[in-house]
């Protein structure tokens, strides 16, 4: 713990860790605070659903394209149109389902608040590659657990807000702390990447570097494998009669991974960071097989610990192949595209994992689980000559 006690003692670490933190804790609040509060006003799940899904994809899509801004005009500058576009957005959707305009209209309104929502953990990721010197591993793994902690707390708030307080009361509080998350730390400039130095040189984005291709690949085959396990421990504790555990089995499975991730960020490795994406992605893999024959709640909670112990580590590592693959400037938008990897990566796994729940039970749903660990190996291994570091220059 020492390390990570250092770390957040550099100048200006523990400011914009902090306002990091606040500003993504809403990456876990949007989407279910949006289909709660679309579901408890119209009364349709699949109105919620749909206009959840259109709000999930806008931020996927949109992360990659407001990180190069971040990038080419600077963070700060960036933070503060986005906040209050974001802030606006949101608030004309709350505004036309709380009043009952048209349901066409939800979507429109959900699209510009997902466009608007900028990717809060690239541009700490970006800022700790500025200020963490030799210590960067512990400090992905630092912001991973961070990830981690914010998918705890996220629901878990947005829940109590809806429920407690009124419907759209979970999406408010979000873009809420977005806002102030986002001008907290848009009011930091001192630690954030420098972007002057880009002006001039040509404009090509990271997603042309071939390492970058590869990662984001990896990143949304292990995203799949995280939705399908999401939708399987649901479908799997309604089988055994006890719904309740579905919130334990996910719970244990973060806790794993953030233990996980802290422990490996202290580590000293002589392996390569390619290979040492393989061997992470290997441990994935594997870890998804025990849940395949877990008979009961109890050996289900052994199961998925192995499992989260794979999670963690293969983003820290995969963070740091950004770092290693992307020049500097270019950094925000590397970590903004393999984020949007997973997250689309995750709706794809709990989409197609739901459907195989429905068609043949939790089993099916482990079953993709585990095909998309071997994908992640497979993706991985077959492009391990491209995750050599070698910088292209990216405006």
């Amino acid at each position: 713990m020492r390390t990570y006690r250092a770390l957040l003692a550099l100048p200006g670490a523990a400011a914009f860790v902090t306002a990091g933190f606040v500003g993504r804790l809403p990456m876990a609040m949007r989407t279910l605070g949006c289909l709660l509060m679309v579901s408890a006003l119209t009364g349709s799940y699949s109105l919620a659903g749909g206009v959840s899904a259109v709000f999930g994809i806008a931020m996927a899509v949109s992360g990659p394209f407001l990180a190069r801004l971040a990038d080419r005009h600077g963070q700060s500058r960036t933070l503060v149109w986005s906040a209050l576009a974001h802030g606006a957005g949101v608030g004309v959707l709350v505004a036309a389902v709380v009043w009952g305009a048209p349901a066409w209209t939800y979507f429109p309104a959900a699209a510009v608040a997902g466009l608007t929502s900028i990717p809060m953990g690239s541009l700490v990721r970006a800022r700790w590659a500025v200020v963490a010197g030799d210590r960067i591993q512990a400090a992905y793994a630092l912001e991973a657990v961070v990830d981690e902690v914010i998918y705890i707390l996220g629901p878990l708030l947005v829940v109590w807000l809806s429920v407690q307080l009124t419907p759209a009361a979970g999406l408010l509080g979000a873009v809420v702390l977005a806002v102030a998350g986002g001008l907290a730390l848009a009011a930091q400039p001192r630690t954030a990447p420098r972007f002057a130095e880009a002006r001039d040189e040509p404009r090509t984005g990271v997603i042309r570097v071939h390492g970058m291709k590869v990662l984001t690949a990896v990143y949304f085959a292990a995203g799949g494998l995280i939705g399908a396990i999401d939708v399987a421990a649901v479908k799997f504790a309604g089988e055994h009669q006890d719904p309740g555990a579905a919130g334990v089995l996910l719970a244990l499975m973060t806790f794993a991974s953030m233990v996980a991730g802290l422990t490996f960020g202290l580590l000293r490795w002589q392996l390569g960071l390619p290979r040492r994406l393989l061997l992470t992605a290997a441990v994935l893999a594997c870890g998804s097989v025990p849940a395949l024959f877990a008979g009961s709640v109890v050996t289900m909670c052994l199961a998925v610990l192995l499992l989260g112990v794979g999670i963690s580590p293969l983003l820290v590592v995969g963070s740091a192949l950004v770092e290693s693959l992307v020049p500097r400037r270019g950094l925000t938008e590397g970590f903004a595209v393999v984020g949007s990897g997973v997250t689309l990566g995750m709706a794809a796994g709990s989409a197609a994992g739901g459907a195989f729940a429905d068609l043949a039970g939790s089993a099916a749903a482990f079953g993709l689980a585990t095909a998309c660990g071997v994908l992640t190996v497979a993706v991985c291994a077959a492009g391990l000559r491209f995750l050599t570091p070698r910088p292209v220059p990216v405006a």
